[in-house]
C-alpha cells in the first residue's frame, strides 16, 4: 500500500453540527479581518509609498476575496444532500480551494512586477514609523485568526478552512519582512531592501499556491485516507469475532462527511437477518470512531472465490 499524506488531523470530540457552527464562526471572522488589514494597511502605503506594504496590502486585498470565497463556499458544502445532491455538497469546499489559487497566483504575478520595477528605479521609503506600527498590529491580528483557524481545522478537517489559514500562517512571514524592509531602507539607506523583500513574499505566495492546490486536488480526485486511519477501520471491522475477513476497503471525504465502503466475509450458512445484524454493529462502531461517516458494508458469503480490490490495487 501507498504511503498517503495524510489531511488535517481531525478530533472526534465533536458533533457535525458543532463542526458546521465552528465553520461558519471562523470563516465569517477571516472575512472580517480580511477587510480591517485592507483599510489599515492602505492607509500606511498611502503615507509611506513602500513596495513592500503594498505588497502586503495587495495579498491582504486578495486574502479578502479568498476568504469571502471560502466563507460562502464552507456555507454551501454545510447545505444537507438534496434530490440532485445526494452525496452532499462538500466538494464545494476544495472548489473554494483551488479559487483561492488563483487569487495567490494573481497577488505573486503583480507583486513581483511591481518588485523589479522598484529594483530597476528605486524609491525611498516614508512614514515607516507608521509602516512599522500597521505590520505590527496586523501580525497580532493573524496570530490570533491563524490560532483559531488552526483549532478549528483540528476539530473538522476542513480543507476550505486549512487553505485560508495556511495563506494567512504566510501572511505572518509577509508582514515580518516588512517590518524589515522598512527599516533597512529607512536607517541603513538600502533601497533595495524594500523590492527585495517584496520579490521574497512572492516566491512565498507561489509556494503557498503549490500546497493550497495539492490539497485540494487531494479532496476533488477522492484520495484515500491515511493508512492509519484505514488500518483502524479495518481492526475495528475485525474485532467481531463471526467476521471472518474485512476487505475492498474504500474511503473518502467530501467537507465534514467521510465515506467508508467495505466488504465483511461471513459463514455462508448465516442467515441474511443475522448477517445484517453484524453489518449495524460494525458500522455502529465505525461510526462512533468517526462520527457522521456513511458506512456501507457489502457482505460476502465464506468460500466465495472471486477477484478482490485490494489484489488489484496494491
Amino acid at each position: 500500500m501507498t504511503d498517503n499524506t495524510a489531511p488535517p488531523e481531525t478530533s472526534t470530540s465533536v458533533s457535525p453540527e458543532q463542526a458546521a457552527h465552528l465553520m461558519r464562526g471562523v470563516t465569517a471572522l477571516a472575512t472580517g479581518m480580511a477587510v480591517l488589514m485592507v483599510a489599515i494597511k492602505f492607509a500606511a502605503w498611502w503615507m509611506s509609498d513602500s513596495v513592500a506594504l503594498l505588497s502586503s496590502l495587495i495579498d491582504s486585498g486578495l486574502d479578502f476575496a479568498a476568504s469571502l470565497i471560502t466563507m460562502l463556499a464552507v456555507r454551501k458544502s454545510l447545505v444537507p444532500p438534496d434530490a440532485d445532491h445526494r452525496f452532499g455538497h462538500g466538494k464545494a469546499e476544495p472548489l473554494a480551494a483551488l479559487a483561492q489559487s488563483v487569487f495567490v497566483g494573481i497577488s505573486a504575478v503583480l507583486l513581483g512586477i511591481e518588485a523589479v520595477s522598484r529594483v530597476i528605479t528605486p524609491e525611498p521609503v516614508q512614514h515607516e514609523t507608521t509602516g512599522i506600527a500597521v505590520m505590527l498590529v496586523c501580525i497580532v491580528l493573524t496570530l490570533g485568526l491563524v490560532a483559531a483557524q488552526k483549532r478549528v481545522v483540528r476539530l473538522t478537517g476542513s480543507v476550505a478552512v486549512s487553505a485560508d489559514s495556511l495563506h494567512y500562517s504566510g501572511d505572518l512571514m509577509i508582514n515580518l519582512g516588512v517590518i524589515v524592509a522598512l527599516l533597512a531602507s529607512s536607517q541603513m539607506g538600502w533601497t533595495w531592501a524594500d523590492p527585495l523583500c517584496a520579490l521574497i513574499v512572492a516566491g512565498v505566495l507561489v509556494y503557498s499556491i503549490v500546497r493550497i492546490t495539492a490539497h485540494a486536488l487531494d479532496n476533488l480526485m477522492d484520495r484515500e485516507l491515511p493508512d492509519a486511519d484505514r488500518e483502524r477501520i479495518l481492526a475495528l471491522a475485525a474485532r467481531d469475532p463471526r467476521v471472518i475477513d474485512a476487505h475492498d476497503l474504500r474511503t473518502r471525504r467530501s467537507g465534514l462527511q467521510t465515506f467508508i465502503l467495505l466488504h465483511l466475509t461471513l459463514p455462508r450458512d448465516m442467515t441474511l437477518g443475522s448477517a445484517h445484524d453484524i453489518c449495524e454493529s460494525v458500522a455502529t462502531s465505525i461510526r462512533q470512531a468517526y462520527p457522521g461517516a456513511e458506512v456501507t458494508i457489502h457482505q460476502d458469503p465464506g468460500g466465495l472465490i472471486e477477484e478482490r480490490l485490494d489484489d488489484r490495487i496494491r
